[in-house]
């Protein structure tokens, strides 16, 4: 009996990983969860972000959230460049908003909106992916205009 159950004992920490890669990548939200990496003056800093890619996903946004880990975030995809405006209403914590156009560049960044502020804050051009972060995590990190994004929603997009 001793050999079966240290054998078990053995492998369970090569069957455990397994399982848990095999679980899909999914915030509280429901969200699809992604790893994006930005360009900061002490090099690539990676982000954990939930993607909202579709209509009712973007217009929720980070509405009514009151906490967020330092190195998470949520990257709307618009999916083809366009102008885009947002705003802060309904949302708690201060946000940075990271506007990318679709090479992967930060054409544009709104440091710490204004929580449930309904003024307008447009991309200025247009963009095909919106990152927010915590508020003051860019300018934290030395994120500017002109950084690049990785992100795997700008693979087959990027020129």
């Amino acid at each position: 009996m001793r050999a079966p159950l240290s054998a078990l004992v053995f492998l369970m920490p090569l069957v455990i990983p397994a399982i848990a890669s095999a679980a899909p990548a999914t915030a509280p939200s429901g969200l699809p969860l992604e790893t994006i990496t930005i360009q900061t003056k002490a090099g690539p800093h990676a982000f954990t972000v939930e993607v909202a890619a579709d209509e009712e996903s973007r217009e929720k946004g980070l509405m009514y959230r009151t906490a967020m880990a330092p190195d998470a975030g949520m990257l709307f995809d618009f999916h083809t460049p366009q102008l885009v405006s947002f705003w802060m209403e309904n949302t708690v914590l201060p946000l940075d908003m990271l506007f990318v156009r679709a090479d992967g560049t930060v054409a544009r960044i709104k440091a710490n909106a204004t929580p449930y502020s309904r003024a307008n804050i447009p991309s200025g051009e247009p963009v095909q992916l919106v990152i927010e972060l915590n508020g003051g995590r860019a300018a934290e990190l030395g994120i500017i205009e002109g950084a690049k994004v990785q992100a795997p929603n700008l693979k087959s997009k990027a020129r």
